[in-house]
């Protein structure tokens, strides 16, 4: 290795501290900076890219974040959490359609990506299609069973459709390890449990 690439190797370390180090001191426009120095001394690097975007995205910039995702996909298509995080951040404009497309590509990637599922399903009820949620979220619950979104998502679902026996099966396997959840959506559907609720 030669004296350039051991300084190079050196900075990008040097780099990365500082972000971490400005990240933690909640100077939020340091950390970009030390970010966009290491991406603009490793062009072509998705791994790079994806980590900037997050960066920007947790600041606020989502269009730049949206871009550098963009990009990282056109260098490398085959991380599942880059297109995860491009979905999310399309969802978060509301830009549902391409939100389920990149959730989809990401579940094509990770079949064991609990979020994509979730993601998309939030997605499809955005849009109406209250149907095709149920899979999805399904799927989120099978992969994640002691998180209590997927259920609570999917009562609503089953909710609108006018499906209160589903309601309130979702309702009493809430109730086992997210009381609380389950009492609140009681509340909100009218669905009452009551005494079979306490196990």
């Amino acid at each position: 290795m030669t004296a350039s690439a051991d300084a190079s190797v050196l900075a990008l370390w040097y780099w990365r501290q500082m972000a971490t180090l400005a990240k933690l001191l909640k100077r939020d426009d340091r950390a970009v900076a030390y970010w966009e120095r290491i991406a603009a001394a490793r062009p072509g690097d998705a791994v790079t890219l994806a980590a900037l975007a997050h960066l920007k995205a947790t600041t606020g910039n989502r269009p730049g974040a949206v871009q550098l995702l963009r990009e990282a996909l056109r260098l490398d298509a085959t991380k599942a959490g880059t297109w995860y995080n491009l979905g999310y951040l399309q969802q978060e404009e509301q830009r549902h359609e391409e939100a389920i497309e990149s959730f989809d590509r990401a579940i094509a990637l990770d079949q064991k990506l609990d979020l994509a599922y979730y993601g998309k399903a939030l997605s499809l009820i955005k849009t109406g299609r209250l149907d095709e949620a149920i899979a999805p979220l399904k799927m989120n619950i099978e992969l994640q069973p002691m998180s209590p979104f997927g259920f609570y998502q999917l009562a609503h679902v089953h909710h609108r459709l006018q499906q209160p026996e589903r309601v309130a099966r979702m309702i009493k396997k809430l109730s086992v390890f997210e009381p609380q959840v389950a009492r609140q959506l009681e509340r909100e559907t009218g669905v009452v449990v009551g005494e079979q609720m306490v196990r």
